[in-house]
């Protein structure tokens, strides 16, 4: 461990008693926590120290206590970096490849901030007590391999921004792979799912490589149909390389024709093309997939390769229902889920061992209760009931893991288990940009503001048209009251769609958090025209009345909404808001517990909303969070 004060000798010159008196807080505090940590201070050098632990747990938990206390008032400016590697001590002479890169990571970190190599966040990964957030991969001076660093993210140490970083290092940029849509070339235009089926496999396949970024499935048929040149597509979507190809199929034969692009230097790496039936799309999907790895001179673990030539079905009848079910998931709409949900039955009749059509169902059950009046209670267990077969059949599937994720944290607010579920997920397919997109939520409801940030900002890199992310990414800014930057993605979200009700909801949140209240209540209007329902556009314009201070116009709409809307998901808090707003504490905790027995989702980021602000202080707050299970 390299513990070393930022700034010492211009401190030095500008109050020497103060600098000493600094350096000597460090000592002290150092000397404490390294013995009570069985470790061994190896030398003081300054302005800082280079310590040794016998136990990465313990070397780390040091660092926590001693960067905690530099934070006090007075305040010493401290960066800490740890490795895990040989020491060798020669006389006056310490060294070995332990020291090197904890001296390197130390350089990189900010004040406030302790940074950890890979090796060590291996070891201490599945501590409950130690959270980190990922930094990237860094080319390190003298150093051969890459090293992935990790920050230690708990509450009060300092998570550096991007731009903290900028010219401290190397940052390796992963190659970053675009699949755009295969053409269907047949002559029925109802084979598109077959085409586009074909495109979403393989980016599922190259999705569960760790050395390379690939492009989500929203982005790529961002451009179907698309008249666009690959170096432009490139630029757009910062993919350093372009799959495209086109799919002929003709009864039960097969021609599939592919291209590899270098988009940045515009120049074909390879093509090829692919004849064989139905049978053999298995096999030629393997194909594809091993010559992207060859060109990119990727260096694959066994479980890679293992993932590349996996068959998740041998029935092709099952397989081209199963595309045709995650073609009508992606619509997003009530007529659209409705039919996936058929064609993901009829692949299970066909092949009921089949994991992927078990896990579209789940995940259709998931989305069910967004697009559809269904109760998410109804829906919960046939979810669950999918998502756990899936598993069963492959447990390393990671869509399911993400699937299992959100199900248990929205339903059983299991949150342990419920973080545990999302990390496997995204281990196993770390450009899973939905998996980092509902992770960031998980991290939000706790608080853990910089690294929900961290993970929201990773899902728009891997899926920048993604409306959902897009818009959930604005309500995180939202709820960390940076209304502005919610404003700007409310914005991003109408141009990628200018119908979307969930964007006119952002702006009416946003600017209610701006004291904005006539642009509040008139983006609430537009949000009621869309989505066509009286009772939430009600309960949300009574709770702009109440915050704006007009009491009577929020009471007035409050008796109209118990007379004449019934209230559904969501509603009960929606409740408690107003009253929260109107100062009458009473009557919202007693919304509130309607809320709570009805297990309202909405309750999940009750520790982070500004709109429960006025009850904050109310001794009976913390106690209801701790019914929600976030506060331990």
């Amino acid at each position: 461990m390299f513990a070393d004060i930022t700034g010492y000798t211009g401190m030095m010159q500008e109050d020497e008693t103060m600098a000493l008196q600094l350096l000597q807080k460090l000592r002290r505090k150092l000397e404490v926590e390294v013995n009570r940590h069985q470790g061994r201070i190896l030398e003081f050098r300054g302005d800082g120290a280079l310590c040794r632990f016998s136990s990465t747990l313990e070397g780390v938990k040091a660092a926590l206590a001693v960067q905690l206390e530099m934070m006090k008032d007075p305040v010493v400016p401290l960066r800490i970096g740890i490795h895990t590697g040989d020491v060798i001590i020669d006389g006056e002479s310490i060294y070995g490849d332990g020291v090197n890169i904890a001296s390197r990571l130390e350089s990189l970190a900010v004040p406030g901030s302790i940074f950890i190599s890979g090796k060590v966040h291996d070891d201490i990964k599945n501590r409950k007590d130690i959270q980190t957030v990922s930094l990237g991969l860094y080319i390190l001076k003298n150093v051969k391999e890459q090293v992935e660093i990790y920050a230690i993210s708990n509450a009060g140490i300092k998570i550096p921004d991007k731009s903290d970083l900028e010219g401290k290092g190397e940052k390796v940029q992963l190659k970053s792979i675009l699949v755009l849509p295969f053409v269907n070339m047949s002559h029925e235009s109802d084979q598109d799912y077959f085409s586009d089926g074909l495109t979403e496999e393989l980016i599922s396949n190259l999705s569960r490589l760790k050395e390379v970024r690939v492009i989500s499935r929203t982005t790529s048929m961002k451009y179907k149909g698309t008249k666009k040149d690959i170096k432009t597509i490139g630029i757009e979507t910062g993919a350093s390389y372009v799959m495209e190809g086109s799919v002929r199929q003709h009864g039960n034969n097969l021609r599939i024709t592919a291209q590899f692009v270098d988009a940045i230097r515009d120049m074909h790496l390879w093509a090829d093309s692919y004849s064989g039936t139905l049978d053999e799309v298995f096999d030629i999907q393997v194909k594809v997939s091993s010559n992207i790895v060859e060109a990119l001179r990727l260096q694959l673990t066994g479980s890679e390769k293992d993932t590349l030539q996996k068959k998740y079905t041998g029935n092709t009848d099952a397989y081209q229902l199963y595309l045709q079910g995650r073609h009508f998931w992606n619509t997003r709409s009530e007529d659209g889920l409705k039919t996936a949900l058929r064609f993901f039955e009829r692949a299970i009749e066909k092949d009921p061992e089949y994991a992927l059509a078990w896990a579209g169902l789940a995940d259709t059950y998931n989305l069910l209760g967004d697009f559809t009046n269904l109760s998410r209670r109804e829906l919960y267990p046939k979810a669950k009931e999918a998502v756990n077969k899936a598993l069963k059949l492959d447990h390393y599937l990671a869509e399911a893991h993400i699937s299992l994720a959100a199900i248990i944290m929205l339903h059983e607010w299991d949150w342990e288990n419920a973080g545990r579920e999302y990390n496997i997920g995204i281990e196993l397919n770390p450009n899973y940009a939905t998996g980092h997109h509902w992770y960031a939520e998980w991290l939000l409801y706790h608080g853990r503001i910089e690294e929900s940030l961290a993970e929201m900002a990773l899902a728009v890199e891997l899926d920048p048209v993604s409306q959902a992310i897009i818009k959930d990414q604005g309500i995180v800014f939202y709820y960390t009251r940076n209304y502005d930057k919610g404003i700007a993605m409310a914005i991003t979200t109408l141009e990628l769609n200018p119908h979307s009700s969930f964007a006119h909801r952002l702006f009416s949140l946003c600017y209610l958090g701006k004291g904005m209240y006539d642009e509040a209540i008139k983006e609430n209007q537009l949000w009621a025209e869309i989505m066509n329902n009286d009772a939430k556009s009600n309960v949300a314009l009574a709770q702009i009345y109440a915050t704006a201070g007009r009491k009577e116009d929020a009471l007035t709409l409050i008796h109209k909404i118990e007379e004449s809307f019934p209230l559904t998901g969501n509603d009960y808090r929606g409740m408690a808001l107003i009253y929260a707003a109107l100062r009458d504490n009473d009557k919202a905790f007693e919304w509130l517990e309607k809320s709570w027995s009805l297990h309202e989702e909405s309750l999940c980021s009750i520790k982070v909303d500004p709109k429960m602000d006025p009850i904050r202080s109310d001794p009976r707050f913390n106690d209801f969070v701790k019914k929600i299970g976030l506060i331990s």
